[in-house]
């Protein structure tokens, strides 16, 4: 039976290799797979739209803008071939109003989302708290800190210091965000100060 799933961690926990290796589960079995990110992930050089690991793998994607619905991506895709499962990197950067599409979609497919759930400043993300409100399945993919323990926040860093204001949204890697437990994060942004 279809579900919607919603697979969350910290910057740098696998999230984007684990949907790239789901995806590969599913065409080797024969199924066809949807494979979107939200637009604003516009780390991508040239035209190609693609999902990237850090660990190297990427796979070719479609990308939704937040006016855009997934109905009818889906709908517009799926007259190419039955989709047997739809699959989100990024999914924290959804609007609220997409994640209830996805929801309605997995009537009919199983819709499997990954993403951060928190925000630089530990707040959550518009599309990653409608997903907690909505999935069937929540799954948390572990990190670890600098100190060892488990990873929790995604900490900003501008100019070496770490951050706890500007916009929500700054795309980077790890030039700009490290993962941290609450703790380390607290004593980076107190060490600013």
């Amino acid at each position: 039976m279809p579900k919607l799933y919603f697979k969350y961690g910290t910057m740098a926990s696998s999230k984007s290799a684990q949907a790239l290796m789901c995806k590969f589960n599913y065409e080797q079995k024969g199924m066809k797979v949807l494979l979107v990110k939200p637009e604003v992930d516009n780390r991508d050089d040239g035209e190609e739209r693609m999902v990237r690991s850090r660990i190297g793998l990427t796979a070719k994607c479609y990308t939704i803008a937040p006016d855009q619905s997934f109905i009818e991506l889906f709908e517009k895709v799926n007259a190419e071939g039955e989709i047997d499962i739809v699959i989100v990197d990024e999914a924290q950067f959804c609007t609220a109003e997409q994640i209830d599409q996805l929801k309605q979609l997995s009537q009919r497919a199983s819709v499997l989302c990954y993403g951060l759930l928190l925000d630089f400043t530990c707040h959550l993300f518009e599309g990653s708290k409608r997903l907690v409100e909505l999935a069937d399945s929540l799954q948390e993919i572990k990190s670890v800190c600098r100190c060892g323990r488990k990873s929790s926040v995604n900490a900003r860093f501008v100019d070496g210091k770490c951050v706890d204001s500007g916009p929500t949204i700054m795309i980077g890697g790890d030039e700009s965000y490290e993962s941290m437990c609450y703790w380390c994060w607290q004593d980076a942004l107190h060490k600013n100060k």
